[in-house]
């Protein structure tokens, strides 16, 4: 459907993203990349290393704000590109349906779900990509791990804010042991 208003030029300032920020929940999408093969089975799962605010070594999911009249699969689509190569190939159906949303607060321990910034409200979803990835932007490694390997302990405890409680709902939405 054709649309006459351009998501970039609506776009906040640092301001004005902050100043929103104290006032109303932030829309997010959260994206579980995945690999799978010619069954369909999910053979790894692709996690993000950044440095944190702090300096620390954190596991990540793709993330990211949905704009202003932008459709939930476009904003999927640009995360996917931005964190992991405009080559991803991003699977993402025509009406994607998340399989959990995570409720984010400032606070720590209302929810799982943790951002210091905001109230946030993430839908999530698992995407499989067929492109070859890079870490992008930010990013300072892509690790594709298997399910297995993914649901360790020590990799879920290198993810901060929820992220590894996501994985592990993503994991177990997937059938994998966890």
């Amino acid at each position: 459907m054709p649309t006459d208003v351009e998501p970039q030029g609506a776009w906040l300032s640092r301001a004005e993203l902050d100043d929103v920020r104290g006032r109303v929940p932030m829309l997010y999408v959260v994206a579980v990349p995945v690999r799978v093969d010619g069954t369909g089975e999910v053979n790894s799962v692709g996690l993000l290393l950044r440095a944190s605010d702090t300096g620390h070594m954190e596991r990540e999911l793709v993330a990211g704000r949905v704009m202003y009249h932008e459709r939930i699969r476009d904003a999927l689509v640009r995360h996917l590109e931005k964190d992991l190569g405009p080559m991803a190939l991003p699977a993402v159906p025509s009406s994607p349906q998340p399989l959990t949303v995570a409720e984010f607060f400032p606070t720590p321990g209302v929810t799982p779900f943790h951002d210091p910034r905001q109230h946030a409200v993430a839908m999530v979803y698992v995407v499989p990509v067929t492109g070859d990835c890079a870490p992008q932007r930010d990013a300072l490694d892509l690790a594709w791990l298997t399910p297995e390997e993914a649901a360790d302990p020590d990799h879920l405890a290198d993810m901060s804010g929820g992220h590894g409680v996501l994985l592990r709902q993503a994991l177990a939405h997937l059938g994998c042991a966890v």
